[in-house]
Parts: C-alpha cells; sequence; structure tokens
C-alpha cells in the first residue's frame, strides 16, 4: 500500500511482497474437533472470511449445547482414564511435540492467522506463532516439576477445564490455556471466537499429528450460546475465560457459588506514561507498537497516552511524522504494518467512539493513507486535546486510535493513569530508574512495562485488577490455577468413579 503522504513518497516506495498462500491448504469445510476426531455439529454451519476482503475462506460446523455435553464427556473420560494417570514427564513429551510440530509448520499458521484475522504476516510470523511455541516448550518443562515447586502437597489437575479464547490472538490465546491446564493434568474443551476459528481447528490436526491421547483437548466452534453452555456445564471444574469485561461478570455470576474455579482477562485501558526526561525516539517507537501493534486491537494497548505538558508538542509532532511511514493495507504483504479491523461489527464500535471524541471536542488527526475498498479498515488515528472525561479517555476502543493527555507532575500521572475502571497494563518512559520504581509502586495494573511496552514472555505472569479481570497466566501462577492440592476430594473421587 502506497501512502499519499510526500515524506514517505521523497524517501523510500515499497514494492509488494506478499507472503505465498501456496503453503496454506485449506479444507471446504471443518467439523468439530471431539474426542480426537473431527464431527459434524448440530448447529448451522457458518464461514469464516478474510477481514482484508471479505473472501470467503472456509465453512465451519457450528455446535450448540448437546456438542457441549459430548466435548465435556470425552475430557472427562481422557482425564479419568489416561491424562491424570500419566506421569508429568509423559505429559510433557506430548507437550514438547506440540510445540515442534508449531514450529515446524509456523508459515502455514501464519498464513492462516493473518487470513482468518486480519493483522499483518510480519506479526503472526514474528510474534503470535513463535509465542505459541514458546508457551507449550515452557509448560512442558512444568509438567514433571509440579511437587517441587513450593504449590503444596500433591499437586494435581482439577479435571475438565472450559476455556473461551477472542478474536484478537485466536492461536496465542489457545496456546496460553491449554498449555498449562495439560502441564498440570487437566483436560480440554476450548471455543475460539466465531470470527477466527480457522487456526484453532489447524491447531486440532497438530493435536492429532501429535498423537495426543483423544479427547484431551477438544475444540467446539460456533455461537455464543455454546460458551454459555461450557460455562454452566456441570461436569465442568474450571473456567477461563478471555474477552469483554461485560461477558466477564456474565460468567463470573454464571458459577458463583458452585464449585468451579475461574480465571478472567478482561478488558484494558492502558495508560503510557511519558515524561520529560524520558528517551523521546525509543519512547516514539513504545507508542506505536502500544497502539498501533495488531491494529490496536489488544487488551493491554496503551491507548491513552500521558505524556509531560513541557515535551507534549514535541512528542505528538514526532508522532505524527512516524505514524506517515506506517504502511496500511494487505495483511499478507511483509511491509505492511497495520492491517485490517477483525469485523464489520469491530469497525463500527471504532468509528462511533472516534466520532464521538470529536463530538465531545477532542481534535482528531488520522495518519494520510489510501484504505482498500473492500474489508474493514480504519486509519492510524490520534485525538490530542483529550480530558479524562471523554469517552475515548474512559472507555475501551480496541482499534487503532490513541487519546493523549497531558500531566505536570509525577502525582497527577499517577492520578490520570488510575482515573479508570481497568487495571490491566501501563507503561513508564523515563531515563531515571528511581522514578520509574517509584510510579511503577503506584499504578494499579498487572503489567508496567519500563521504557518499552507488549513484550510478553511464558515465564512472567499476566493478569489485571479491577475490570479488567482476576487471576494469573504465563509463569508459575499460570499453572496454579489449574492445579489443587492436598487429599483428593470425596467428590472428585466420587465424580470421576462414574466417568
Amino acid at each position: 500500500m502506497t501512502l499519499t503522504t510526500p515524506s514517505a513518497l521523497d524517501f523510500l516506495d515499497y514494492a509488494p511482497a506478499p507472503e505465498s498462500r501456496g503453503i496454506l491448504s485449506l479444507r471446504e469445510e471443518y467439523g468439530l474437533f471431539i474426542d480426537g476426531e473431527y464431527v459434524e455439529g448440530h448447529g448451522t454451519p457458518f464461514a469464516t472470511i478474510s477481514p482484508s476482503t471479505g473472501e470467503h475462506l472456509a465453512m465451519m460446523a457450528a455446535g450448540n449445547a448437546e456438542d457441549v455435553d459430548r466435548a465435556v464427556a470425552a475430557a472427562r473420560r481422557a482425564y479419568t482414564t489416561v491424562w491424570s494417570r500419566m506421569p508429568g514427564a509423559e505429559r510433557a513429551k506430548y507437550l514438547f511435540r506440540i510445540a515442534r510440530l508449531v514450529q515446524e509448520r509456523s508459515r502455514e499458521l501464519a498464513v492462516a492467522e493473518s487470513l482468518d484475522n486480519g493483522k499483518p504476516i510480519k506479526e503472526t510470523r514474528d510474534f503470535d506463532v513463535p509465542t505459541v511455541a514458546a508457551w507449550f516448550f515452557y509448560y512442558a518443562g512444568w509438567a514433571d516439576k509440579l511437587e517441587h515447586a513450593g504449590l503444596g502437597p500433591d499437586p494435581r489437575g482439577l479435571g475438565v477445564a472450559a476455556q473461551i479464547i477472542p478474536w484478537n490472538f485466536p492461536l496465542m490465546m489457545l496456546a496460553w490455556k491449554i498449555a498449562p491446564a495439560l502441564a498440570a493434568g487437566n483436560t480440554v474443551v476450548i471455543k475460539p471466537a466465531s470470527t477466527t476459528p480457522l487456526t484453532a481447528l489447524l491447531f486440532a490436526d497438530i493435536l492429532q499429528q501429535a498423537d495426543l491421547p483423544a479427547g484431551v483437548v477438544n475444540i467446539l466452534s460456533g455461537p455464543g450460546s455454546m460458551g454459555s453452555a461450557m460455562v454452566e456445564h456441570p461436569d465442568v471444574d474450571k473456567v477461563a475465560f478471555t474477552g469483554s469485561t461485560e461477558i466477564g461478570r456474565g460468567i463470573a455470576r454464571a458459577i458463583s457459588g458452585s464449585r468451579k474455579k475461574l480465571t478472567l482477562e478482561l478488558g484494558g485501558k492502558g495508560a503510557n506514561i511519558v515524561f520529560d526526561d524520558a528517551p523521546i525516539d525509543a519512547a516514539i517507537e513504545g507508542i506505536v507498537s502500544g497502539i498501533f501493534f495488531n491494529q490496536g486491537q489488544v487488551c493491554c494497548a496503551g491507548s491513552r497516552l500521558l505524556v509531560q505538558e513541557s515535551i507534549h508538542d514535541e512528542v505528538v509532532e514526532r508522532l505524527k511524522q512516524r505514524l506517515t511511514t506506517l504502511r496500511v493495507g494487505d495483511p499478507l504483504d511483509k511491509n505492511t504494518d497495520v492491517g485490517a479491523i477483525n469485523s464489520a461489527s469491530q469497525l463500527k464500535t471504532i468509528t462511533d467512539l472516534a466520532d464521538a471524541g470529536e463530538a465531545e471536542g477532542a481534535v482528531k488527526w488520522s495518519a494520510p493513507c489510501v484504505l482498500p475498498d473492500r474489508g474493514f479498515w480504519y486509519a492510524p488515528t490520534i485525538f490530542t486535546g483529550v480530558s479524562t472525561s471523554h469517552r475515548i479517555a474512559r472507555e475501551e476502543i480496541f482499534g487503532p486510535v490513541l487519546s493523549v493527555l497531558t500531566f505536570r507532575t509525577p502525582a497527577e500521572a499517577i492520578a490520570k493513569a488510575n482515573n479508570t475502571p481497568y487495571g490491566l497494563s501501563a507503561g513508564i518512559w523515563s531515563d531515571k530508574g528511581s522514578r520509574v520504581l517509584a510510579v511503577v509502586d503506584r499504578l494499579r495494573a498487572g503489567v508496567v512495562w519500563a521504557n518499552t511496552f507488549n513484550k510478553f514472555d511464558p515465564a512472567s505472569p499476566f493478569g489485571g485488577y479491577k475490570e479488567s479481570g482476576y487471576g494469573r497466566e504465563g509463569g508459575l501462577p499460570g499453572i496454579q490455577s489449574y492445579l489443587t492440592t492436598g487429599p483428593t476430594d470425596a467428590v472428585t473421587a466420587a465424580k470421576g468413579s462414574t466417568k
């Protein structure tokens, strides 16, 4: 995609560099993956499309409550007869095998993710898929060490885990959920988002290649009602959900009073704080990564930029210059920086909130670029003159839209950063380590990055406070949430003996 801005044309122009689709061979139809096999669903099949073009990719089977029953029953059988009885070292072998297969099929998975989600191939190739493999490698290492991790006596799996993942990182969120659950000795029923089911079903092929015992992982595509059936199923022991705060609240209410364990990773409105002594060049790149990575469709995006008043004009000007160099277009082009919005409904949400920002008096500036005439697109956008009362400063936009606010003192920066119902992430840019540590200590955010943003490691726990959910994914806490300890519960024992 050639930008119209003269500054970009003066210095460089990029010839198309598309990733070949030849490595990806899609079936016309994909079934539900239950008990180690693809099966037909009892719901109405639906199409998955490419958000960058509207192109039809494949037909997907849709399940209903009956299919959830089948999947949970298969998971319970696998848990009782095979997986919970298998030594941790043997479980680890399967996770290692899955990780290696993900690496071997990385190009195929990257192309599929970019087609089905709309994100640039440079992100799926260099971040999403490598992170998937890293998560399985990491938790494979934990599978035979749980007794030595200080988690309590006789750590073991809970049973059947119901997992529901979002559309913004379909394959990566799948790995974040499945890897620790399997390492801990649980079996899984997982539901991908209805707009991005493709890579989850390709992952089912990898499970077959790895000879994972039937029923250990079951993958259900279909409508949101299936998620409700999974959450409320009486034979589910653990629920893990990543998605909107509204749905997370409903899940918490649905299992209240039950014996089910729950982790929720919900919305965010992350603050990216830039002090006057910050390394400006690095900060500009961090700001761009913080909000325009994956088109801003990131729960921990740095969507609120808090800039110290004395450097506000310089930062905004340099940020605008940097945005004119971003290339918006075909997700499969290796030159593309910003891809397509995932769906028409998400594009409408972004557009409506941006319109509200203008109506409330903020000043909108969008990068000068030509958007494709097919698919769902939104130009990288900055709002200045934003106050904390504006909707664009309070509500999660989940798109490539940055709200810029100012502050004078560290205390004001902290107050504005914490002035949100969310508490998932934040970033701090400063040359002074003492300042960074002092501010970090007062921020109510689950993850705080210093002089960087959007960096992840499987050994580092991730999660939020307040309306951003509770529980942690990654690291030892990520597997601990799938474990129980102490004497075997009589109810659990009775449940297992009847399956």
